[in-house]
């Protein structure tokens, strides 16, 4: 089993893998569902900005980019046990292990996020997007993961 000081390590770009492919489901279901891309983006800011970042619908520094900041940072929290709990067995190409370990952050993540984080540190994009599309965003971080794990060199 990794280290934690390499799972650090490897969390870095497993979890920027991970936080750009659920931001592009986020965007893109919020879309879908009526919203601009950038709503659902900008309502993860409501940690800093309130409720009010919910309702903002434009692109924007304070809102668009803060929310991505704070997403790409809690997808790398993420990433960190992902890859100290099956990040060498990804790497060795143990498929069913690796999926399975994604499959389990995920849900773990997701249940974190919705169960037992105060509301203010909840997502926030929930206010745009419905429960398939949850489970897209949540499955989509799940598959950057494993994505960036398995085809990552062993050592």
């Amino acid at each position: 089993m990794k280290t934690w000081g390499h799972a650090l390590r490897d969390a870095i770009p497993s979890g920027s893998t991970a936080s750009i492919l659920s931001t592009i489901a986020i965007s893109g279901c919020g879309r879908q569902e009526g919203s601009s891309p950038e709503a659902p983006v900008n309502a993860i800011s409501h940690w800093v900005w309130g409720d009010r970042a919910k309702r903002h619908h434009e692109a924007s520094t304070e809102h668009t980019l803060l929310g991505y900041a704070i997403h790409h940072a809690s997808a790398t929290f993420w990433a960190v046990f992902y890859e100290k709990w099956f990040g060498e067995r990804a790497e060795r190409r143990e498929l069913g292990t690796a999926l399975a370990g994604a499959a389990a952050v995920s849900a773990l993540a997701c249940f974190v996020d919705y169960k037992v984080a105060p509301y203010r540190l909840q997502p926030g994009y929930e206010a745009h997007l419905s429960r398939p599309s949850l489970f897209l965003v949540y499955a989509s971080f799940g598959a950057g993961l494993l994505l960036h794990s398995m085809t990552r060199r062993p050592r």
